[in-house]
């Protein structure tokens, strides 16, 4: 029986380890600069705001002032921020599209491209747009809020709670979000 015990907690010890590495090794091209970008330098010294981000899907279209807005109030105070596309590998000229769209915009910030969809499938997120707020802990880089923006993606003016604004100023302030998941609402991410 003990043996047994013993066994368990390696394999999980094991699996613990093999899930911390491969989550600091996540790599994907940045659509605006080109450049291979990972998750450890996208953060900032209080964190990182990953938003799962396609142009063609309405609801984040709807999105785009707000998401410029937390930009613009937050990245100062020591967060980052970076779009990631989870859709398929775009072929080349899809990426110079994405760049002019991010150019156009007003999205000022990376965009990663998931073409494998190993970002997606590690945060386990099936909505676009949803966030990942991650801030620097003592094992790396840890997720302490997930989810939804706020909750009414097709009226701004209609919003009764803003989960991300709401965690990102607690993180400021050096505190663990009070909420650390809030469904998300938006276009479906087709998994391959």
């Amino acid at each position: 029986m003990k043996l047994f015990f013993v066994s368990l907690l390696l394999f999980l010890g094991i699996s613990s380890a093999s899930y911390s590495q491969n989550f600091t090794q996540l790599e994907a091209i940045d659509a605006v600069s080109g450049s291979k970008k990972n998750l450890p330098s996208l953060a900032k010294e209080k964190g990182l705001v990953l938003i799962f981000y396609d142009p063609s899907c309405p609801f984040a279209k709807l999105y785009e002032a707000r998401i410029i807005g937390l930009v613009v109030k937050f990245q100062a105070q020591g967060i980052g921020f970076a779009l990631v596309h989870p859709q398929t590998q775009p072929s080349e000229s899809e990426q110079i599209r994405l760049r002019t769209y991010i150019e156009e915009s007003g999205l000022k910030m990376p965009y990663l491209i998931d073409g494998e969809q190993a970002w997606t499938k590690l945060f386990q997120l099936s909505k676009i747009p949803e966030v990942i707020l991650l801030v620097p802990g003592q094992t790396g880089l840890e997720v302490v809020y997930k989810g939804a923006i706020d909750t009414n993606p097709q009226v701004e003016s209609a919003v009764t709670e803003k989960y991300l604004e709401v965690a990102l100023a607690q993180v400021i302030r050096g505190e663990k979000p009070t909420n650390a998941q809030a469904r998300a609402v938006g276009c479906n991410i087709r998994i391959f």
